[in-house]
């Protein structure tokens, strides 16, 4: 079985207990967010948390990012979103465009993609010649491995929904004036070439999920059940991590 193939998307949570849990890895995010950047507890800034979201079209990463960085002050963290590279930054180590936005000590950065566009979007549509793209899995573990020995907090997401679930919400989008333009011919093209991306999508997992750079897999079919698996897994790691670094988690308290 596939990696994805695994995946349980039914998943979910009934409505009350997902809104309760949502406020409650809120709350508990932004008392750790306050702890990185130096204004609790000890008073020293923590590691750089950076947060990479990748998935479907419309598998719910712009709602789930919105939930994560929602209560936090905006001067604490920096949302990224990455399109196509311009034809400036083509002339470039594809990486090269990405190191900006990247957080520093004390810092948290959220990537609405990222890098992996190399081995997904680039290699299914032709846009990196397979020699490009086959190398990048080697050139993105090694930078991920600088990025994560310097002390970052690296967490890596696919956002995970079915074909039946992402044709819904296309549909939806499609009837609704406010919502519409979120949809794209481009969508529709790349949801017909879903089995090539899948196949991207499960060399992207097995070569590039390292033990300091993992991959989660979010099931998605349930916006409010991805959320709260988001945010708890969030929190779980970063205390996780900061535990082993001997930070005393109780000022977080």
């Amino acid at each position: 079985m596939t990696r994805l193939s695994k995946v349980d998307l039914s998943a979910d949570f009934p409505r009350d207990e997902a809104e309760d849990r949502l406020v409650a890895a809120q709350q508990r995010l932004l008392r750790l967010r306050l702890l990185l950047g130096g204004q609790l507890g000890e008073h020293k800034i923590g590691p750089p948390l950076c947060i990479i979201f990748e998935g479907w079209d419309a598998s719910g990463k712009g709602g789930t990012i919105k939930r994560l960085v929602a209560p936090l002050d905006p001067r604490h963290v920096r949302v990224a979103q990455f399109a196509a590279p311009t034809y400036d930054e083509k002339r470039h180590h594809f990486l090269q465009r990405f190191w900006a936005v990247l957080p520093g000590w004390g810092g948290m950065a959220v990537l609405d993609r990222s890098w992996y566009g190399r081995v997904l979007v680039e290699r299914v549509e032709g846009f990196a010649t397979p020699k490009q793209w086959k190398r990048a899995y080697d050139e993105i573990a090694e930078f991920e491995r600088t990025l994560t020995a310097e002390g970052m907090i690296l967490m890596k997401f696919w956002m995970h929904v079915s074909p039946e679930e992402q044709l819904r919400r296309f549909e939806d989008r499609a009837n609704d004036p406010l919502r519409s333009w979120k949809l794209t011919d481009e969508d529709w093209r790349n949801r017909e070439r879903r089995a090539d991306y899948e196949a991207a999508v499960e060399d992207m997992l097995d070569r590039t999920d390292r033990p300091r750079a993992h991959w989660t897999v979010v099931p998605g079919d349930s916006k409010r059940y991805a959320r709260v698996a988001v945010l708890e897994e969030v929190c779980h790691t970063i205390e996780t991590k900061l535990a082993k670094r001997g930070y005393d988690l109780d000022a977080a308290g």
